[in-house]
C-alpha cells in the first residue's frame, strides 16, 4: 500500500484517502495531527462484531471497554488497554462508525517513545477528504475491500 497526494495504491488499484490535518511529517509528535512519512508494517486488525462480519481470521473484536492509551507518561502508551483506565486514552468502541474496522500499523510500536505519537490506524473517513488526527482515512467500502486482502508482508508506505 502506498499513500501519496493522489490517494492510496493497493493491489493495482487507487483509492481516495485522507491523511492527518497536519499533513505528512518526517517528525511526527503526539497531538500534531500529522501522518508519519515512511514504511509501516501492518500489525493487526480490529473490528466491531456487532456491526460487521469478521473481515479476516486474524481480526480481533473490539469489546466494550477497549481503549487505546495516548498518555506518553504511562507505561501503556500506544497500547490497547481496558477500562477503567484513569490515564489519557481514546475509546475504540465508539457510538459512530469511525472505528468499526481498524487496521493497526507499527508506528511507534511495540516500544513506544513518549511524545513520538500513538496509534496510526487505517480506518473509515468521517466524510470525503476530511482530514484525520494523523491516521489514514478511507471510504468504508474501500476499507472493507482492502482488509481481507492484507497479508503478513503488506506494508503501508506514506510518501
Amino acid at each position: 500500500m502506498v499513500v501519496t497526494p493522489a490517494g492510496l495504491r493497493f493491489a493495482g488499484r487507487m483509492f481516495p484517502c485522507t491523511v492527518g490535518r497536519g499533513g505528512v511529517s518526517d517528525a511526527k509528535r503526539e497531538g500534531d495531527g500529522a501522518t508519519p512519512r515512511g514504511t509501516h508494517r501492518i500489525v493487526g486488525m480490529l473490528y466491531r462484531p456487532d456491526r460487521m462480519a469478521r473481515p479476516t481470521n486474524w481480526a480481533v473484536p473490539i469489546r466494550p471497554g477497549d481503549l487505546w492509551s495516548d498518555d506518553g507518561g504511562h507505561e501503556d502508551y500506544n497500547q490497547m488497554v481496558r477500562a477503567p483506565y484513569p490515564y489519557s486514552h481514546e475509546a475504540l468502541r465508539r457510538a459512530d462508525p469511525l472505528y468499526d474496522l481498524v487496521i493497526l500499523t507499527d508506528w511507534n510500536w511495540p516500544y513506544a517513545v513518549p511524545g513520538r505519537g500513538s496509534a496510526i490506524f487505517m480506518h473509515r473517513w468521517r466524510r470525503p477528504l476530511f482530514p484525520t488526527e494523523g491516521c489514514i482515512g478511507l471510504r468504508p467500502r474501500d476499507l472493507a475491500w482492502i482488509a481481507p486482502r492484507i497479508r503478513f508482508e503488506t506494508r503501508l508506505i506514506v510518501r
